[in-house]
């Protein structure tokens, strides 16, 4: 089944990353292009190493995780082909919230997740704003408003990083983390930025 829940920067729907079926019906629900990468969701930093191949410092991915940032590595075998099978890559999410963290802790594999709302719409900060999706899911999470849900930043989603070639990062998305993210790469680890 697919489940609406609270994150720390948007409301998202989630389902199982290793269940096909559950992937290919998370972008029916989203009227999404079957191109465009689902990121997976875990609980804890250390579960990275399983479904991703990492070349930079376990302490980089401790600044930035968990927080609103997607960092995109190279994916593992252990993820399921199914996810993403036009890409090497997936980006991995670990939200600041500990309610999702949870939920991601109590499953077997990890979680795809995207933002809840139709592609191409708006993010939602409150589970009213995508009620047309209610009857396509199996439980939906009200966290309550995430954010000022008049400030068209906090809809910003995560900043989307890509980390996979060494000693490098490209911006995919700037989202709501851009500054904080971009310093801690430059000046701490001294990764260069490539053009997109």
């Amino acid at each position: 089944g697919l489940v609406a829940v609270p994150t720390d920067t948007v409301y998202g729907v989630a389902c199982l990353a290793q269940d096909p079926r559950a992937v290919r019906s998370i972008y029916g629900l989203k009227g999404r292009n079957g191109r465009k990468p689902l990121a997976i969701c875990l609980g804890d930093v250390e579960h990275v190493y399983r479904y991703c191949h990492v070349d930079v410092p376990e302490e980089l991915l401790r600044d930035l995780l968990p927080g609103p940032v997607t960092l995109v590595l190279t994916r593992s075998e252990e993820l399921n082909k199914d996810l993403n099978p036009f890409t090497s890559l997936v980006g991995v999410r670990i939200p600041n919230h500990p309610f999702v963290r949870e939920v991601a802790r109590a499953c077997s594999g990890p979680l795809a997740l995207t933002s809840a709302n139709i592609s191409c719409q708006a993010s939602t900060l409150a589970v009213s704003e995508f009620h047309e999706l209610w009857p396509h899911l199996s439980l939906v999470v009200d966290g309550g408003p995430i954010g000022d849900v008049q400030s068209p930043e906090c809809r910003l989603g995560s900043t989307v990083v890509d980390l996979s070639v060494p000693g490098k990062f490209t911006v995919i998305r700037p989202g709501c983390a851009l500054a904080s993210t971009v310093e801690i790469l430059r000046q701490k680890y001294g990764l260069i930025p490539e053009s997109s």
